[in-house]
């Protein structure tokens, strides 16, 4: 469900909507409001063209994804592909944030973040302008991002085909040494980390 803005723009209602995603990269946390819908979204879900697979409990505990902070639903991308939190379907509806770096009112990871809007004129020397005007102490509207998907070039996040392309933990703690580690014990391992 989205609300439009005085200013014509979209916003999200997620509190009103029966279900939405959270999207990093190639995983999207799914959240449906009602379960005898899981069912449902799951099948418009499998529809949908870069979608390998739908988890659902089943699915999620296969792959240790069954912790309190996942969606009900956990869609994973095809090995080439990604989801991006994108939600509108123009353009100029976009929210204002939508070309901006703010991490806290999109609701999933943007990769666009990453580059400078490369349809833009002098996108960089805009941004320059808008970093003089930070550092004068004036407001300033960092809106330098593309809406193009298509920049985005690699990612991440899905499960590797080879244990060997598997991301990889360092830490100089000897004790918190592992010859592996499931995915969901990173979380607890940095907060043991901060309370060294």
């Amino acid at each position: 469900s989205a609300l439009e803005t005085p200013l014509g723009w979209e916003l999200l209602d997620f509190g009103e909507s029966r279900a939405f995603a959270v999207a990093d990269h190639q995983i999207a946390h799914v959240y449906v409001k009602r379960r005898e819908d899981h069912h449902r979204v799951a099948e418009i879900l499998r529809s949908m063209d870069g979608v390998e697979r739908v988890l659902d409990d089943t699915g999620k505990a296969e792959f240790g994804l069954e912790h309190e902070r996942a969606g009900d639903l956990v869609a994973v991308a095809e090995r080439d592909a990604w989801f991006t939190y994108y939600y509108w379907l123009d353009d100029a509806r976009a929210p204002d944030f939508a070309r901006t770096v703010d991490i806290h009112r999109k609701p999933g990871y943007d990769p666009a973040e990453l580059f400078f809007d490369p349809a833009r004129p002098l996108v960089k020397l805009r941004a320059a302008w808008a970093l003089a005007r930070k550092a004068l102490g004036f407001r300033y509207l960092m809106d330098v991002i593309s809406l193009d998907p298509t920049i985005v070039r690699g990612t991440h996040g899905r499960l590797p085909d080879r244990a060997e392309e598997g991301p990889v933990a360092i830490c100089s703690e000897a004790r918190f040494s592992r010859e592996k580690m499931a995915m969901t014990d990173v979380f607890s391992l940095a907060l043991d980390l901060l309370d060294r």
